[in-house]
């Protein structure tokens, strides 16, 4: 079929597209699914069809997430790169990860695309958005990268999935990685805790059970020249910031940051023009500084990182800052009654960051993802080796794995 007979295939299926939309009410998955009917009539590519659909509908597949920067196209586009740069081969496993909104749509896309045999992806409804919408995105983003026959979503951890799965990843919707679940998985099985390990938290994973049964779990290098997460640490700080009403640019900011997190946050803020104080303690910090806000990004400890003592000191000291949540809980109560003013305005989950990686688009989210399974891959491949041979040892000597922390 010559060019000129294609764009005239095209313009016939156009015509016939915008008739159906306007008399059946149809949304983008509907007419794919028409298009798709009619593609061996016009000789199209299924990519072509999805195309085609999209411009009929103004619906250039976007994420719950409206942003157009997170656009289908863009993040198959950015998936393909990240994989390529990680090298991530998931030939013959079986993954079982999870199926959310906006940019952490891409998790179960990456691994199908990585060469996954099968992917469970495990969903529930939450405030982010509800199974159906989970379903429509990741289907339509599967379907543009040519991967959606091998992903499956599920709402339940059954144990005839938990007992195929070879690799498992740490994610939202997976969690909690229990007693029961732990004790259905094969003995090759592993879990990539898909953040570094020193943030590990207890109530993810009983990783006990995993030592007992010696199930591999370990950490990501977030730092890793192919993944490099923390690089994006400074432009989240600000992004916080700014939509606090901070300008960042000469604005005063003192950092409280007693982890791997603070040159990153601090470099990225000085680097927008702010002038910064970085301090483990509030108390530290100089009496007689002004400061335009507070950017709180301590290691979360069994109580809030900053309680009412804190808040009397802040209060006495810098009346009007802004206190930045960045990650460590908050006494959000005693803040309330000191009039100190706390953004973002809604707490998170306990021990969780206030600001995900996601607040600034889907690069982070889609390194962090690819490198987390990346780990999951290299735990997969030394399990299937002898434990003493030095080919288990490379795996696990990686620079993609921060830390083992069960084997």
């Amino acid at each position: 079929m010559n060019n000129n007979s294609l764009s005239l295939n095209r313009q016939h299926l156009m015509t016939l597209i915008q008739n159906v939309i306007e008399s059946c009410n149809l949304q983008l998955n509907d007419v794919i699914s028409v298009v798709a009917a009619a593609k061996e009539d016009f000789n199209l590519e299924e990519h072509d069809t999805i195309v085609l659909a999209e411009a009929a509908t103004g619906h250039y597949g976007l994420t719950s997430d409206n942003r157009p920067g997170l656009n289908y196209r863009r993040l198959v586009t950015l998936m393909r790169q990240a994989i390529e740069r990680c090298h991530l081969q998931l030939q013959n496993t079986i993954v079982l990860t999870e199926a959310a909104t906006g940019a952490y749509v891409v998790t179960p896309v990456v691994a199908a695309m990585a060469g996954a045999k099968k992917v469970y992806a495990m969903t529930r409804n939450s405030r982010y958005g509800t199974i159906e919408q989970v379903i429509e995105q990741t289907y339509q983003l599967a379907k543009i990268a040519g991967v959606s026959e091998c992903i499956e979503i599920i709402t339940e951890k059954s144990k005839e999935i938990v007992a195929q799965a070879d690799i498992i990843t740490n994610s939202s919707h997976v969690r909690p990685i229990d007693a029961e679940m732990i004790s259905g998985m094969k003995a090759t099985a592993v879990i990539s805790l898909m953040y570094e390990a020193w943030e590990f938290r207890p109530d993810d994973i009983d990783i006990e059970i995993c030592r007992q049964r010696g199930i591999k779990v370990a950490g990501i290098n977030e730092r890793h020249p192919s993944v490099d997460v923390f690089s994006f640490l400074g432009l989240m700080a600000i992004k916080l910031l700014l939509d606090a009403g901070i300008a960042v640019y000469k604005s005063n900011i003192l950092l409280l940051c007693d982890n791997h997190f603070q040159n990153f946050i601090e470099s990225g803020l000085i680097n927008a023009g702010a002038k910064v104080d970085s301090f483990q303690n509030v108390s530290l910090a100089p009496k007689d500084a002004v400061y335009d806000a507070i950017v709180v990004a301590m290691q979360p400890q069994l109580a809030p990182v900053l309680s009412n003592i804190e808040a009397e000191l802040i209060a006495e000291r810098w009346p009007g800052v802004v206190v930045a949540q960045f990650w460590g809980d908050i006494d959000r109560s005693a803040f309330l009654a000191h009039s100190i003013p706390v953004w973002p305005p809604n707490a998170p989950n306990k021990g969780h960051m206030a600001i995900l990686p996601s607040a600034i688009g889907p690069e982070p989210i889609i390194r962090l993802q690819t490198g987390g399974l990346k780990v999951g891959e290299l735990l997969w491949r030394s399990s299937q080796q002898d434990k003493t041979s030095r080919a288990t040892a490379e795996f696990l000597n990686s620079e993609y794995i921060d830390e083992m922390i069960s084997s």
